[in-house]
């Protein structure tokens, strides 16, 4: 636990999308064709599509193990999750739907998603390896006093695979490496995401 001055005001936190506000939102941005961010890409529209149809799957399919449910249960003082991503994050729309199961099985939990691009300054107190990476979950305790704990942009075994593709990609273009990574996501079910959280939800009740 953190005492350390960060960004991320009441307000920067209340204007944050619930995240059914957050799939409606990307619904919209579909519909009229276009994404969040300065990239209106062809290639972030295809992203943003993408991400919708992932997230409305992960809604239907996303499974919390008894054990994880049973800690978040256990959780009784307030905790507030801020994620910090944009609709054309692949990896936000693999991960953030299963964060939001967590925080519907516990009131004291309350979700919020605000967009990357539209908040630098919070980007930026929370970098991975100095880049801006996203999804980044940061959690904080009542009247956001302090940080709990920090997770993102991805399962460490995705952060080493993706290291690995810089350092070599063994002949593979980008979006044969994404098929890649998309294939593991729907093999692994959260089973990394949730064994990287549970021992931060942990400690998070014992500071």
């Amino acid at each position: 636990m953190e005492y350390l001055s960060h960004p991320v005001t009441p307000t920067i936190f209340k204007k944050g999308f619930s995240y059914p506000e957050f799939v409606k939102f990307t619904e919209q941005l579909v519909a009229e064709n276009r994404t969040t961010g300065a990239n209106q890409s062809e290639a972030y529209l295809d992203y943003t599509r993408m991400c919708l149809q992932r997230m409305n799957r992960w809604d239907k399919t996303a499974k919390v193990s008894p054990e994880m449910q049973a800690l978040i249960e256990s959780i009784q003082e307030p905790q507030f999750w801020l994620v910090i991503t944009e609709a054309w994050c692949g990896d936000g729309s693999q991960s953030i739907p299963y964060l939001a199961k967590l925080a519907e099985l516990n009131p004291k939990i309350e979700l919020r998603i605000i967009m990357r691009d539209e908040y630098p300054e919070v980007m930026d107190a929370y970098l991975t390896n100095g880049a801006r990476s996203i999804p980044k979950l940061v959690a904080f305790s009542e009247n956001l006093k302090c940080e709990l704990f920090t997770w993102g942009p991805k399962p460490q075994f995705l952060m080493d695979l993706y290291k690995e593709y810089r350092h070599d990609s063994k002949g593979k273009t980008y979006q044969e490496f994404l098929e890649e990574v998309y294939l593991w996501y729907a093999r692994n079910k959260n089973k990394d995401l949730e064994s990287e959280l549970y021992p931060l939800i942990q400690a998070s009740l014992i500071s």
